[in-house]
């Protein structure tokens, strides 16, 4: 969930306003946002947010905060088109000024800063690294990128290009680090679009499912060719493929894509006439895949038929996509994956690839971003072995300087998480949240209390299915033992008679199952 802050003469300059999606740390929830109070709280000195590409983890934020924070909006033509959706879908697109860069080298200045962006290849259309002038020096922040030397989709910056900024000096690279343990470059769409079509080519006859993100515009333009030249149709199932599709070809891009047939048309042609992609490969559980697994999508598959996943496995989803490859195995379903054919390159720099970089820009600074600490500490010890003078290792939250001066840290400042909790964004670390962690790991006690202190006692989620009645029976006891013991103004005192109830049961709790439940008790009766 990237967002990238420069101050440069008391102004400050936003890169991406992203968002992650939730896991098992946050029930409930779908959405993580990053924790904003910082600029928030300096909303007067933002002069503008700039997005660097499309993903959901640079503009997936922009439709809950933009309004808030009262800056206009910058994207090339791609990335715009779907960020003025979601503005729209939000109900604020009247309310954000959105404006529009061309994406071969546009500019523009913005107070202390003047921006350029910088196309480089990425898994999507228009990824670009930004040029950030400002009269300390030049930063060049790459966003997402890798190299490319057979792109489908786009021109990027070529080598002469990128050694022509080096030439002209820059301050420091920020730089993606989440490929940087790879030995070997991330591989061309190229070499995808030969893998696949070797792959769709060996099951003639079968049905031919293919999930990839849906944003990877080259991605649908290689399988785009692979149905023409198998002579297959097209048939799409998911909602953000369709979208994605919609905004490419009104920004120019998959122009020669081929018509796509409907659920039914593609339902009846021979097996191996169809070429079917799908959204779900990262096993989100209501996506397009995970339906056609339980064979609940109007998309139906059977055995023999073949998925190929042309995607990497997201760290953090290997259960979910393991629940969807095995409800696919059960059906005798075969299964390719990037480890058994080369069906899928990343969109990120491996270390031939960074190496290259640091070689055309020649910064004075390395700041490692994008990845997990790992990543990025070994990223730091990547660029000091290629001879950068000054490489910073960074945290959420550090305020580093880069100039004027030598670099480092200077503070360290709140960077917290936000979730979307039902239609409320919230602390990730408020009562809410934490205590339904709580009480998916502890469950609940529930004591009502009536007027004579006789207690009533439910249990939720508490692992006693077959010593249930007894446990209870056990826990009124203990309950009523503990109230006998108070005496004269102690009897009378209703938080007193509330929390020992409460201290009685849970040690009953305790005692039977070993969880301390979340135990909340309701007095009733006369004041």
């Amino acid at each position: 969930m990237n967002v990238n802050l420069y101050g440069c003469r008391g102004k400050w300059l936003m890169v991406d306003l992203g968002m992650t999606f939730s896991g098992e740390e946050y029930p409930g929830i779908d959405l993580v946002f990053a924790d904003l109070e910082f600029i928030e709280d300096r909303r007067e000195d933002l002069l503008g947010v700039v997005l660097t590409h499309a993903h959901e983890d640079h503009i997936g934020a922009v439709p809950y905060f933009a309004e808030e924070l009262g800056v206009p909006l910058y994207a090339t033509p791609f990335t715009a088109d779907l960020v003025r959706r979601k503005l729209e879908e939000a109900g604020i697109a009247g309310k954000v000024e959105l404006n529009v860069i061309e994406e071969d080298h546009g500019s523009f200045e913005i107070g202390p800063f003047a921006v350029t962006y910088i196309p480089l290849a990425h898994s999507i259309a228009e990824g670009n690294a930004l040029l950030i002038d400002t009269p300390l020096g030049r930063v060049f922040h790459t966003g997402d990128w890798k190299l490319d030397d057979e792109p489908l989709i786009g021109e990027p910056a070529t080598d002469e290009e990128l050694a022509e900024i080096g030439d002209e000096g820059v301050l420091a690279l920020v730089c993606d680090s989440t490929n940087v343990f790879n030995p070997v470059p991330s591989g061309s769409e190229g070499a995808v679009y030969r893998g696949l079509l070797e792959e769709v080519q060996k099951h003639s006859g079968k049905r031919v499912l293919v999930t990839t993100f849906a944003s990877n515009v080259a991605r649908l333009q290689t399988l785009g060719h692979v149905a023409e030249e198998t002579g297959r149709r097209l048939c799409v199932a998911g909602r953000s493929l369709d979208r994605i599709i919609e905004v490419a070809q009104d920004n120019g891009y998959l122009q020669h894509f081929p018509p796509l047939v409907d659920f039914d048309t593609a339902m009846g042609l021979p097996r191996g006439q169809v070429l079917i992609l799908a959204t779900g490969g990262q096993g989100e559980p209501r996506a397009a895949l995970a339906r056609i697994a339980e064979d609940s999508h109007p998309i139906s598959l059977t055995e023999g038929d073949v998925v190929l996943f042309s995607s990497r496995q997201i760290p953090g989803n290997e259960l979910s996509i393991g629940r969807v490859q095995n409800r696919l195995a059960e059906r005798g379903i075969v299964m390719v994956t990037d480890r058994q054919s080369e069906i899928h390159v990343s969109g990120h720099p491996g270390r031939p690839e960074l190496e290259a970089l640091y070689g055309w820009l020649r910064p004075d600074i390395l700041v490692p971003v994008h990845g997990e600490i790992r990543h990025m500490q070994e990223q730091v010890r990547l660029g000091e072995g290629n001879g950068i003078e000054h490489c910073v290792f960074q945290q959420n939250g550090d305020i580093v300087r880069l100039a004027p001066g030598v670099p480092s840290r200077l503070a360290q400042v709140r960077a917290g998480r936000l979730v979307l909790d039902g239609e409320i964004i919230v602390p990730a670390d408020g009562e809410a949240v934490v205590m339904r962690r709580r009480l998916a790991r502890d469950g609940m006690l529930l004591v009502v209390l009536d007027a004579a202190g006789r207690p009533q006692v439910e249990g939720y989620g508490l692992p006693l299915d077959e010593d249930y009645d007894a446990f209870i029976e056990e826990a009124r006891d203990d309950i009523v033992d503990a109230l006998k013991r108070l005496k004269g103004a102690q009897v009378r005192d209703r938080e007193l008679v509330m929390e020992t109830a409460r201290l009685a049961a849970r040690r009953a709790a305790q005692r039977w199952s070993g969880k301390k439940p979340q135990t909340r008790v309701i007095l009733v009766g006369d004041d």
